[in-house]
């Protein structure tokens, strides 16, 4: 069941991590934007960028994207991010300032995607530069609800099937099998697929996923295997094998 949270909650929680984002990255020195995020494919810089043009996203904007990735939403996010990334820091500032209150979204998107976008896109930036850029726990939490509900686009319950994920620092647990515990945020990137905060976790389910995260590409491990670049950038390590949707 998806959590029932108002859409003004959601939208003050997206506001304020906008701006938090947006003090972590006017501190950045130039070359931090061109250091690799955990998303495949792009950088700091790429991400950022993503984020700062979301809330101006038009539909025509999405459709010429899908365009220039040959029907693949997936491929459309990762040239679009290449795009806008190339400009200059300064402008992918400005740009953050510009919407960090807006309330808008992409059309093809729902209420709860700002949100779950901000708060992983964050560590996306945060952590392979090793920043600390906490999350907080309650909208950490209402996220982790809903991406586990939500059949796509990270088909969490999927992917996890076989798993129990319980919050060690929240009320929220998961699931049902193998023991997964860990902070909420470690959680959160976990269901989006990403694995770099799988050392956080612990439990017989966490030593499973370790070991799934040595696996070779191609032997079907769950969200932790490499992906090339441009499949699907909101996974880090790549998705479930047989999914290629992004939010």
């Amino acid at each position: 069941m998806r959590p029932a949270v108002p859409t003004e909650q959601l939208w003050q929680w997206t506001h304020a991590e906008r701006r938090r984002l947006l003090g972590l990255l006017e501190q950045l020195p130039e070359q931090d934007w061109q250091a690799p995020s955990l998303c495949t494919g792009w950088e700091v810089r790429h991400v950022a960028a993503h984020v700062a043009s979301s809330p101006a996203t038009r539909p025509a904007a999405v459709v010429g994207a899908l365009l220039r990735g040959r029907g693949s939403f997936n491929r459309a996010l990762y040239l679009e991010g290449l795009r806008l990334g190339s400009r200059p820091p300064a402008a992918i500032l400005d740009e953050l300032r510009r919407y960090d209150g807006a309330r808008t979204r992409p059309f093809v998107t729902t209420r709860w995607d700002p949100l779950v976008d901000i708060l992983v896109h964050s560590q996306d930036i945060a952590v392979p530069l090793g920043l600390s850029h906490p999350m907080p726990t309650a909208p950490a939490t209402a996220a982790a609800a809903h991406v586990w509900a939500a059949p796509f686009p990270f088909r969490a319950r999927r992917r996890l099937r076989g798993f129990r994920l319980s919050a060690t620092d929240a009320q929220w647990s998961a699931g049902s099998g193998r023991a997964v515990r860990g902070p909420i945020a470690a959680l959160l990137l976990l269901l989006t697929g990403r694995s770099a905060l799988l050392s956080q976790l612990e439990g017989e389910g966490a030593q499973t996923l370790v070991r799934r995260q040595l696996r070779p590409p191609g032997s079907r491990p769950t969200g932790v295997h490499h992906e090339r670049p441009g499949t699907n950038p909101y996974w880090a390590d790549g998705p479930d094998p047989d999914h290629h949707v992004g939010p």
